[in-house]
């Protein structure tokens, strides 16, 4: 079972087109670096573009770049643009309600996964692009 990588792709994509202080960068330029196809890229800068976090600049010399400083963009709002799904899911078929467990395992789950989720949201809330930048800068 995998988690999704979208995540990570579009942290790393805003990183570099912070770095890149206002210039527009192709998305071709972003997929060599995260090691992808360009398409991937054009997916994932698309969502961005829907929550309002980049612009894109047509036309030769254009490319992407942030609508905000990076200090003012979260993880957490970059989670929400690319995320469709929970974190955490339940049973795909409905548990046995004859057993005791099964019949209150979903609501069970549904809570201590919420709780998590929050957790992990605020945590997300604290950081913001400037820092994954800085940070990636200085290793």
């Amino acid at each position: 079972m995998n988690i999704c990588s979208r995540f990570a792709v579009a942290v790393h994509t805003l990183a570099l087109l912070a770095l890149a202080e206002g210039r527009p960068v192709t998305s071709e330029f972003v997929a060599d670096s995260v090691n992808t196809n360009p398409v991937v890229i054009r997916r994932i800068l698309g969502a961005l573009r829907q929550a309002g976090l980049v612009i894109s600049q047509p036309g030769a010399g254009g490319g992407w770049k942030l609508t905000r400083r990076p200090e003012a963009i979260t993880l957490l709002d970059v989670y929400r643009a690319v995320e469709e799904k929970p974190l955490f899911a339940l049973h795909h078929r409905p548990p046995n309600r004859n057993c005791r467990v099964g019949r209150n395992i979903q609501s069970t789950l549904t809570a201590f996964f919420g709780e998590a989720e929050a957790a992990m949201e605020q945590g997300l809330a604290r950081r913001t692009v400037a820092e994954v930048l800085r940070t990636a800068l200085e290793v």
